[in-house]
């Protein structure tokens, strides 16, 4: 093949390449002296091209001499017998007809492999290829060598008389150099009929192992089959590094009414570069990303790689017991990270030397990554994707990335990813009208416009859209080990007028506003993933009150629809109301005491995540402890309580790196947290260590405690002891395990000691031992604490049968079990 750039550099260059011959051009007016010239000039080209070939075809005749005995190199160069054809046949000319020439060069040929190659034909077999700014191109198939016709144009032809069709390669040359290669199109497709008919029917659930590039060796042959979906192109052509970016000579063939195109080119490897070079319905032609490419150029470079994992796992001990326990009865604690900013400067693989062992040492469970998928803007935070198949190559290649889920998971840590399902944005190198229509786009531009953020909507009722992202969630999971999908913006897929005015949505077949193909590509979605994946959790970011986010899609709720088939919900009513509650001043509090119990109205209506995410860390929200009121020390107190409060409610907590320490800035992706607050050369270092010391202890006390996490969804897992003290300032809850085993949640949220605060409890527990306090001094609080056993006496209270009396802490949280 020709020399290979080492990267694709400028949007590659579009060729016509109409040069028929017979036809008149601005060349026919030149000079005839002039005319004389060029013409010696390329004759004089051509006989040292042919002279080159000469020597080239001795050298390899000596090569194939000497490595005779080589199993591989005999079986490609030995031709099979050479049969002279019956009389009968009337020779024909084995050049092509202008039809087939002019699509060639139009890129708008369906069949390539019908013309170009070698083929059976009357009079022998016709040789053709088509290569363009070739010289000179001979055919050698064992001893045989013939010299193909310049037929113009950059195609060559010529007829051998054999009765049948021999294994052959080129010697092609080039002004300068001589080359020995494959001709592409002697190969049969690289899919199968099972494939071809599971992307017909929209069912391929590991689409990528069909489509995209990938490096194989197809009848002893070693180079990469490439294909793609493009079902409205005229024709599509592959273009990169390895032709400088001309796909001219390199026209894929169409495989039916699939809409898939494929082609096998022998000698490109892994680590090249490549677009698709996709002629329009209307003739124009686009280069185009690979949708599955499972590897890319490191932004803003838009190339797509081909891409040979070589990675070997060692995490087969974490996933032989992922799956001992349903996630909703598990404990789960989730450290959510936006891996470019967490420590910038970092690749995938530092990251795996640090990023697992801080978590692991602050008790976490599991690790949720913001998209990692390939997108062009990095102010998206990943939300705008490109390159749904591949890691993002800023930090790396692929098999770097699932060093560091392996490392993860080695630790001990589970690894959530965002999944970002809902739409992707124009880029005229990417999904957009990607083969000169809407594809995997609506094609009503009212559906397919994304009202909040400029992007497209995908089609969720065109079943190969619906495939590309079933398959999508699966290549994560079952390629990366991935153990989770939290799915980005479900609410704005599920509901047709989302963000839309009326008459700028138009309803469904039922009259309602839900949209049905959403619906239907969620369940399978989820279906199919814990069908594949043990131990596989999804998780919803749905912000409204959609009946059966979490229930089996199986089974129908009242609104007629089966559940979705998620395993958690992001609770962003708990979310957005328990932040309103500790952003008030603490005199205030009293008149909103219902935003902190109202979750418990609806807390076993699905299964619940408490988030603290990115999303309220930024664009002007503040941090968590910036949020709340009062001098820096109130602050901090009530960050504390606040953690204490929401790691005790019922639900999985997510808490978004940086406030795990108290950050007082907002999150900026460019810089990432402040790590210089926990520096001890920092005067107030102190403070954000306790918060952080406090998250640690969280954790532990949390993992150690089956009550906080095995009946998270189940009623009986959650008992109120006082839940209408807002004249206090102060809620208290049970959680119990299966067995009955209670832990005590108190918080106090008003600034003042509460002396012997009594509290109802049951009458089966002879004394509580205080097993966490926010406001120990050692987190940077009061340290009002209550040192010693508490025993209750058998006063009854809060319509329990005994009672204790507590010290309560100002702006703290205090948990208590049984002694």
């Amino acid at each position: 093949m020709t020399p290979r750039p080492s990267s694709s550099g400028p949007e590659p260059r579009k060729t016509t390449g109409k040069k028929t011959a017979g036809k008149k051009t601005a060349k026919a007016a030149e000079k005839p002296v002039a005319k004389k010239a060029v013409a010696k000039k390329a004759v004089a080209k051509k006989a040292v091209a042919k002279k080159a070939i000469a020597k080239k075809a001795v050298a390899n005749k000596k090569g194939a001499q000497k490595t005779a005995t080589k199993k591989t190199a005999t079986k490609q160069a030995a031709p099979r017998e050479a049969v002279a054809p019956p009389r009968a046949e009337a020779v024909v000319s084995p050049a092509l007809d202008a039809g087939d020439r002019e699509r060639l060069l139009a890129g708008t040929h369906h069949d390539p492999h019908a013309v170009l190659g070698a083929h059976r034909v009357p009079g022998g077999v016709a040789f053709r290829a088509f290569r363009p700014y070739a010289l000179a191109v001979t055919v050698l198939s064992g001893k045989l060598r013939v010299e193909l016709h310049d037929d113009g144009d950059g195609f060559f032809s010529g007829l051998v008389p054999l009765a049948e069709v021999p294994l052959h390669r080129l010697l092609v040359a080039y002004e300068g150099t001589v080359q020995e290669v494959e001709d592409p199109y002697r190969f049969l497709p690289t899919l199968g009929e099972l494939d071809l008919h599971l992307i017909g029917e929209g069912r391929h659930e590991q689409l990528w192992r069909a489509l995209g590039a990938h490096p194989a060796t197809h009848d002893g042959v070693a180079g990469t089959r490439f294909a793609v979906w493009a079902p409205n192109a005229r024709g599509v052509r592959v273009a990169g590094g390895f032709n400088f970016w001309d796909g001219t000579g390199h026209p894929m063939r169409s495989l039916g009414s699939t809409g898939v195109w494929e082609l096998f080119l022998p000698g490109v490897g892994a680590g090249e570069l490549y677009k698709f070079e996709i002629t329009r319905p209307d003739g124009s032609r686009t280069f185009r990303a690979d949708p599955l490419a499972r590897r890319t150029e490191v932004p803003p470079a838009t190339s797509s790689v081909v891409h040979a994992s070589d990675y070997t796992w060692g995490d087969e001990e974490w996933l032989a017991h992922r799956a001992d326990a349903p996630a909703h009865e598990a404990p789960m604690s989730v450290y959510e990270v936006h891996l470019p900013s967490w420590r910038p400067g970092l690749t995938y693989r530092d990251l795996a030397e640090q990023l697992p062992a801080y978590v692991a040492d602050l008790g976490f469970t599991h690790v949720e990554l913001m998209p990692v998928a390939e997108h062009p803007f990095g102010g998206s935070w990943g939300y705008q994707v490109t390159g749904f198949y591949a890691p993002t190559a800023r930090l790396g290649d692929p098999d770097d990335f699932k060093y560091l889920v392996d490392r993860l998971h080695r630790a001990g840590i589970g690894v959530l990813m965002d999944w970002v399902p809902a739409h992707f944005p124009r880029d005229d190198w990417a999904l957009a009208e990607f083969d000169g229509r809407p594809l995997y786009e609506h094609s009503d531009p009212l559906r397919a416009a994304h009202p909040d953020w400029g992007t497209l909507e995908f089609d969720f009722g065109r079943r190969e859209v619906r495939n590309f992202l079933v398959a999508n969630a699966v290549y994560w999971c079952e390629e990366f080990h991935i153990d989770g999908l939290r799915v980005d913006a479900v609410a704005s897929m599920l509901y047709l007028d989302y963000s839309r005015e009326p008459g700028q949505w138009t309803p469904n077949e039922h009259g309602g506003r839900e949209n049905l193909d959403a619906v239907a590509f969620l369940q399978e979605m989820n279906a199919t993933l814990y069908r594949r994946v043990p131990g596989v959790v999804t998780v919803a970011e749905e912000s409204t009150a959609w009946d059966g986010v979490t229930r089996a899609t199986h089974h129908k709720g009242p609104s007629g629809f089966g559940g979705l088939g998620f395993g958690l919900k992001w609770n962003m009513g708990w979310m957005h109301d328990s932040l309103e509650y500790m952003s008030r001043e603490p005199v205030h509090r009293t008149y909103h005491h219902g935003e902190l119990t109202f979750s418990m109205v609806y807390a076993y209506s699905e299964n619940y995540v408490l988030p603290i995410s990115h999303d309220e860390v930024v664009h002007g929200k503040k941090s968590l402890v910036s949020k709340m009121p009062g001098d820096w020390w109130q602050q901090r107190a009530n960050e504390r309580a606040y953690l204490g409060y929401m790691w005790a409610h019922p639900g999985k907590q997510l808490l978004f790196m940086g406030q795990e320490f108290a950050q007082g800035a907002e999150w900026s992706e460019a810089h990432g947290p402040d790590w210089w607050l926990l520096d001890p050369e920092y005067g107030a270092a102190a403070d954000h260590r306790g918060v952080r010391d406090l998250v640690r202890d969280l954790n532990t006390v949390y993992r150690a405690t089956p009550a906080l996490w095995r009946r998270d969804t189940h009623p009986s897992g959650f008992a109120w002891v006082v839940g209408d003290a807002a004249d206090d300032d102060v809620l208290a809850f049970l959680r119990l395990d299966a067995d009955g085993t209670p832990l005590l949640a108190v918080s106090n949220f008003a600034p003042v000691v509460r002396s012997g605060y009594r509290l109802g409890v049951p009458d089966d527990v002879p004394a509580w031992h205080e097993v966490l306090n926010t406001d120990a001094a050692r987190y940077g609080g009061g340290d009002v604490l209550n040192p010693h056993p508490v025993k209750p006496d058998a006063q009854g209270w809060h319509g329990r049968p005994a009672s204790i009396r507590l010290t309560l802490p100002p702006l703290a949280t205090v948990w208590l079990r049984p002694a």
